[in-house]
């Protein structure tokens, strides 16, 4: 076990680390009947008609196919499999932070269709996102734990990138070398002969194996078509549709997969589904010539030497000591990893995700009847003392780098003309909600203490307190804080913010992550960086929790 201090400790070694899965009795019955049913069908046809016939394949039937596996191949095959563990592995760590799973936005308590955790949402008392996350193993996540959602997205992303580049490498080498006659299908008449060998499987026989140096069967070829340009493309693609700069710039590309919650679903099923095809792949690499399969994929041969099986399994030991690494990195040296993301992702971020412009609508009909509280409330006298006064008595300082400091209660905000917008909150755990919010852009209040021309970065700070204890905070760079639907609201869904929600005033920024949107607002700072506040890393879950700076994904 890590050897956490005491704070630490109550946080990711928490006494209850029990794990379940409920999923809701419709979706197995769904499940069962897709599953079940081309089983029963290939035990009807076998009953009735008995085993169809497969030709067997001989390298004489395939002299114009290409065959073998060249070096870019199995390279290729190696790092795939890779970086498609460390993705499962900080997947899971990122899902455990809120586990459920849904197919709705709302997110409500009681409509997922899947859920990772023993307990219901009570409702005699406020459970925020926080208190439903769940403990997990670090011999299952990377880096497991509790809480860990900050530094399971830096090994999440920073892999997703080696993820792409080999995908797409080897795609186009498949298509250089003509190897992608292999996998993709040429014929309708491959489906009949798929099915011809799937009846073999799903009755318990064997059919006639092809030499897999030189072809595959029908069934082989079509799995690895879909793993190569289905589970792939769709893993991508359903990623970026959680992305709340390109959700809340293009709403139509998370409806096409249903909505955003929908996406995060299929995100989790295409894990699923690289999992399935890693366990039956390997399954039938064993009982069907293990040594002379592993000789095809790690050396290029086609024998029975036993190099490849040898070489082979020290490539998987390779890949097991990885997540030893990852997580030994995670704890000893967690700022160079968060900055290693840093390193790789901001820049692109800065001239891709982060130029978009929000400019996300919905209706009140759309508004989400539960909307997950998070964050640890404040506990100052202060805020208790205003809050027991209806903030009556707050005033919002506005200081630093600026030509003219102000200090402005909530009716002189409400003077300032209200903005409403309905729009999607995308919280870093994973859960979602849509609420209306009102308030001031900060585009007119930036324009009425005009920031001088040093102030580049914006630090909301809060009454509320960090994870691990300390004055909450979070910056905006001026360029994300003129941007359009960056509000200081003062109401949600047409009522004044309540003290669970962030009153007296809380940040809204819809191209960001909801911890970015800091709630309990007591006073706003100009900056010349981000690096003059708190540890230097942009907020204060950056600093304590390695959360990236520029959330836009």
């Amino acid at each position: 076990m890590q050897a956490f201090d005491e704070v630490h400790r109550a946080v990711h070694y928490p006494p209850d680390r029990r794990f379940r899965v409920w999923i809701n009795p419709w979706f197995v019955l769904a499940f069962a009947v897709v599953a079940l049913t081309p089983v029963a069908v290939a035990w009807g046809q076998y009953l009735i008609a008995g085993l169809p016939q497969i030709a067997a394949l001989s390298v004489a039937d395939n002299p114009a196919t290409p065959h073998g596996f060249p070096l870019w191949l199995r390279l290729s095959h190696f790092f795939n499999f890779f970086f498609v563990m460390l993705l499962v592995r900080s997947g899971l760590s990122i899902l455990m932070d809120h586990p459920r799973l849904y197919f709705n936005d709302d997110c409500t308590p009681g409509t997922e269709w899947i859920r990772l955790t023993p307990l219901k949402v009570p409702r005699d008392r406020i459970w925020t996102a926080k208190d439903d996350a769940r403990y997990l193993t670090p011999l299952v996540g990377t880096p497991g734990y509790r809480h860990t959602v900050g530094i399971a997205r830096v090994w999440h992303f920073i892999n997703v990138h080696g993820f792409i580049i080999t995908g797409v490498f080897y795609v186009a080498m498949l298509f250089v070398s003509e190897h992608w006659q292999r996998l993709v299908p040429t014929s309708l008449d491959m489906v009949g002969q798929a099915w011809n060998v799937w009846v073999h499987y799903a009755t318990f026989h064997l059919p006639p194996e092809p030499n897999g140096f030189y072809a595959y069967n029908a069934l082989q070829q079509m799995a690895y078509f879909v793993v190569v340009f289905g589970f792939g493309p769709l893993a991508i693609l359903t990623g970026i549709a959680m992305s709340p700069a390109v959700v809340n710039r293009f709403s139509w590309y998370a409806r096409a997969f249903g909505g955003r919650q929908a996406a995060r679903s299929f995100h989790f099923l295409t894990l699923l589904g690289f999992l399935g095809f890693i366990v039956v792949h390997v399954t039938l690499v064993a009982v069907t010539g293990f040594m002379r399969n592993m000789n095809h994929i790690v050396l290029g041969t086609d024998n029975l030497t036993p190099w490849g099986m040898i070489l082979g399994l020290a490539a998987i030991g390779l890949v097991v000591l990885s997540w030893v690494v990852a997580n030994y990195l995670s704890w000893s040296y967690p700022r160079r990893v968060q900055h290693a993301l840093k390193l790789v992702t901001y820049p692109m971020q800065l001239i891709t995700l982060n130029r978009l412009l929000p400019q996300q609508h919905y209706t009140t009909d759309d508004i989400s009847p539960h909307f997950w509280p998070n964050g640890k409330m404040p506990t100052s006298s202060e805020w208790r003392r205003l809050a027991d006064n209806g903030f009556r008595d707050f005033r919002l300082r506005i200081g630093g780098l600026v030509e003219r400091p102000v200090e402005l209660s909530l009716a002189d905000i409400a003077k300032l003309g209200e903005t409403k917008q309905i729009t999607m909150h995308h919280c870093i755990q994973g859960w979602s909600g849509i609420a209306q919010w009102g308030g001031v852009p900060m585009k007119t209040l930036i324009d009425m203490v005009q920031p001088k021309p040093e102030a580049r970065t914006v630090v909301f700070h809060s009454f509320g307190e960090g994870l691990y204890g300390g004055a909450y905070y979070d910056t905006q760079t001026m360029e994300n804080a003129l941007k359009p639907e960056c509000l200081i609201a003062s109401h949600m869904n047409g009522q004044p913010l309540s003290e669970v929600y962030g009153a007296p005033l809380r940040l809204r920024v819809e191209n960001q992550l909801g911890y970015k949107m800091v709630k309990w607002i007591e006073w706003i700072e100009f900056v010349e960086s981000e690096k003059t506040v708190g540890k230097g890393e942009g907020g204060k879950n950056e600093d304590d929790e390695y959360f990236d700076i520029l959330p836009n994904i």
